[in-house]
């Protein structure tokens, strides 16, 4: 991924509205939602979610077809690990196995019951 498409993505999901959506159909999976499944479940009105919906394809984070007379929301699972990938290629000064623990949610809860302990 480039950093023009990174920054368009992040841009995208920095508001809480998008990112609420993202969050809901990357948890749907490759199936997505209609655009009155998604509006339903956040509770947002029909003129807001066309606008949150087209600047997140827009930034290439999500594709929508159709499927009879519904248009259905996903998240387009390639970009996602594009910017994931862009985000963290790095990590570490590019070993990542020195990030592994650092990412490892058993060894946080171990740790963090550690410092309660000394505390």
């Amino acid at each position: 991924m480039k950093t023009s498409g990174a920054i368009a993505a992040l841009g995208a999901l920095a508001q809480e509205t998008r990112l609420a959506i993202f969050r809901l159909l990357v948890e749907q999976g490759p199936a997505g939602h209609a655009a009155g499944v998604i509006a339903s479940k956040l509770d947002i009105p029909a003129s807001s979610l066309s606008f949150h919906l087209a600047q997140l394809s827009h930034a290439g984070l999500i594709v929508q077809r159709r499927e009879s007379r519904s248009l259905i929301y996903s998240v387009d699972f390639a970009a996602m690990n594009g910017l994931m990938g862009y985000l963290t290629e790095n990590c570490c000064g590019g070993d990542a196995s020195a990030c592994a623990p650092v990412c490892n949610p058993l060894a946080s809860a171990k740790q963090s019951a550690k410092t309660r302990r000394i505390a």
